[in-house]
């Protein structure tokens, strides 16, 4: 699976679900980041965290490489990375109610009206948070696009199991690089935060 000096995670399937315990050195709450991009969001909060484990996954390999590269330089132990699309990730390959918090930050807003399908926030994926979370688990939403915000706040406002909740300063402050460029140019981060309330014994 992963060792303490790779730290992706080779798959040994794509059908059955990962061993969670045995990719990190301690049994700690965790936390995913969709998308981690260059793993430089994901890094820091790692770095500021020890207690947590974190997972970032990332179809890109470019991209995945530098959390392994960043993370490795930092001597992170609750750091590993994933290779693959998030939806299927979080679908076939985790176990159920694994999470404390999910991360989402910036996805491809797909802006042309022909291609919205294949946003990651659509009305399926309350869902597949739900099965993800553990109760009062939460979930960030970070984006520069308007409509792309209106319309996560639209499918997590319709999912009854979650109630709307405030983003901590702590974690506001730590930006990825795409915020970073967004934000130089002048445009704002549009941010939400939502927590599973509720019974989970029916959530698969």
């Amino acid at each position: 699976m992963a060792d303490s000096k790779n730290l992706l995670v080779q798959l040994a399937s794509i059908v059955e679900p990962l061993n969670l315990p045995s990719l990190f050195p301690q049994p700690q709450p965790l936390e995913i980041e969709l998308g981690c991009g260059d793993a430089s969001f994901l890094v820091e909060y790692a770095r500021r965290n020890p207690a947590i484990n974190f997972l970032g996954v990332e179809r890109l390999l470019g991209r995945i490489q530098k959390l392994h590269r960043k993370g490795s330089q930092l001597g992170l132990p609750n750091l590993r990375g994933v290779r693959i699309e998030s939806a299927y990730f979080l679908q076939y390959l985790l176990p159920p109610h694994i999470a404390v918090a999910l991360h989402i930050y910036f996805p491809d807003p797909w802006p042309k009206k022909k291609h919205r399908r294949h946003r990651l926030i659509n009305e399926e994926f309350p869902a597949l948070a739900r099965r993800t979370l553990s109760l009062g688990g939460m979930v960030y939403l970070r984006t520069d696009d308007p409509d792309y915000f209106a319309q996560m706040r639209e499918v997590f406002d319709a999912a009854k199991e979650f109630k709307q909740a405030e983003t901590p300063l702590g974690l506001a402050e730590i930006t990825t690089d795409f915020e970073r460029s967004f934000n130089a140019q002048g445009i704002p981060t549009l941010r939400a935060a939502y927590q599973l309330e509720g019974k989970i014994e029916n959530a698969e």
